[in-house]
């Protein structure tokens, strides 16, 4: 997978699409540009081999007149050289010097087929297109029948489109560095809907509670859709939740009710009946389906309740919830959280009863400050939960595969975890390790002592 954002892959995109934009219509220039230089360039050419030939015609001495035959087209000489129907040079432009256009070859074969031909060479290194064409048969001239050989550097032509060229990559670079930010930046705008919604996403799926709305825009874009799907969707967990939450509550008031009355009835029973031993195992059934009863209606109220708000002191809360024999308890520090002491009490107490019931000893409670965190642990010496079970552990009514014969309900770690959730925390499960991670209560004067601490440290 990417670990770039999606803004970054849209801008990466955009500018590469631009780079290739830019490039493709540069490439296309430049194709346009050869061709209209070198056909202007031939043009040139056999225009003055045509004049050439008119003046062989109409003034043949005039052909080897000094500076006759040179001449410049838009900035670029022309080179000219006369040819009888030997292939002897008659005469030739003063640039050239003490030089010959290499055209032996090109002009013989046009003085024995009369037909005019272009060509490509080099002179002094230099490039240079050359056009060869016969000359007429009349005027009685000494190049009656001969050749004219033009041609002209092609230096200028390779220069303008390397210029072209260089052009074209900086103005690609430049672009595809300007679409970058720019791209970022529409981005942004049209992005800053989904990070909402991310956002508000990631505060639900934190409290777990589905009686949150998504923001919504005022927009018909496919973000307002989605976080209107996703809005109908959160109202069908909700609903969902509440007829689970009230199904939960009502079923447990109602079974309260013939269980007190059985209770009453088996203690009567109890009293006046000579079968006391089956009345004993009649109150201890109806004891555990009691403790059922009341598990499922505290699972019920945790899912229902409210986030609490008051100030829980863990060391004062540990010391009256944990007192069993076996069990230690150590509290580094005074953490305090915002809670509901009785609760979390009921949360720490569960987690020990299992301890007890499903571990084995030593058994030790442990509460520390971690952070922004507060751990309360309660470890013992079993094999405790596997990794693979994990998963699982926090279902309601979910067992382990060591509680075969053990009394239990399947409910404790559910409510442990319910109670976690509700705070604002989590059930963390490593074996035989059972911590409930909860945010701590920063008191002001923490704050101030960390702050002067901190500041006494730059200063050092």
């Amino acid at each position: 997978m990417s670990r770039l954002t999606l803004r970054s892959q849209v801008a990466i995109a955009s500018a590469l699409a631009i780079l290739l934009a830019v490039s493709l219509l540069g490439v296309a220039l430049q194709l346009l540009l050869s061709r209209d230089l070198h056909s202007q360039l031939d043009s040139d050419l056999r225009r003055r081999a045509a004049d050439v030939a008119t003046l062989s015609v109409s003034a043949p001495a005039l052909l080897t007149s000094p500076g006759a035959l040179d001449s410049s087209s838009n900035g670029a000489a022309l080179d000219v050289e006369v040819l009888d129907r030997t292939g002897a040079i008659l005469s030739r432009s003063l640039a050239l010097g003490a030089r010959t256009l290499p055209a032996d070859t090109l002009a013989a074969d046009v003085i024995r087929s009369g037909r005019a031909r272009y060509h490509t060479g080099s002179l002094d290194d230099q490039p240079i297109r050359i056009y060869a064409a016969p000359l007429p048969t009349v005027g009685g001239g000494r190049a009656t029948g001969g050749a004219v050989i033009v041609a002209s550097s092609t230096a200028q032509i390779d220069q303008t489109l390397h210029r072209l060229r260089a052009l074209t990559l900086l103005a690609a670079l430049a672009a595809a560095a300007l679409a970058a930010p720019a791209a970022l930046l529409a981005t942004r705008r049209v992005l800053r809907p989904l990070a909402q919604l991310s956002a508000d996403a990631g505060v639900i799926g934190q409290t777990a509670d589905p009686s949150r709305r998504l923001a919504t825009t005022t927009s018909a874009d496919e973000v307002a859709r989605l976080a209107d799907a996703l809005n109908a969707m959160l109202a069908a967990l909700e609903h969902a939740r509440d007829r689970e939450r009230r199904f939960l509550a009502d079923a447990s008031h109602e079974l309260r009710t013939p269980l007190t009355a059985l209770r009453g009835n088996a203690a009567f029973l109890a009293k006046h009946s000579p079968e006391s031993a089956a009345f004993a195992d009649l109150e201890a059934d109806i004891a555990r389906l009691g403790r059922l009863v009341d598990l499922l209606l505290a699972v019920a109220r945790e899912d229902a309740a409210e986030p609490p708000t008051a100030p829980v002191p863990l060391a004062r809360l540990l010391a009256d919830t944990v007192t069993e024999q076996g069990v230690s308890v150590s509290v580094e520090g005074a953490p305090v959280v915002r809670g509901d002491g009785d609760a979390i009490a009921r949360a720490v107490r569960n987690l020990v009863e299992n301890a007890q019931r499903y571990g084995r000893p030593p058994i030790t409670v442990r509460a520390a400050r971690t952070g922004d965190r507060v751990v309360i642990t309660v470890t013992d010496a079993g094999a405790g939960i596997p990794p693979e079970l994990v998963a699982d552990a926090g279902r309601r009514f979910w067992r382990g595969p060591n509680s075969a014969g053990k009394q239990g309900s399947g409910l404790g770690l559910a409510l442990v975890r319910a109670t976690a959730q509700r705070h604002g925390g989590e059930l963390v499960i490593d074996g035989a390790r059972f911590s409930i991670l909860l945010p701590a209560l920063t008191d002001l004067s923490d704050t101030a002592s960390d702050t002067a601490a901190n500041q006494s440290q730059e200063s050092n």
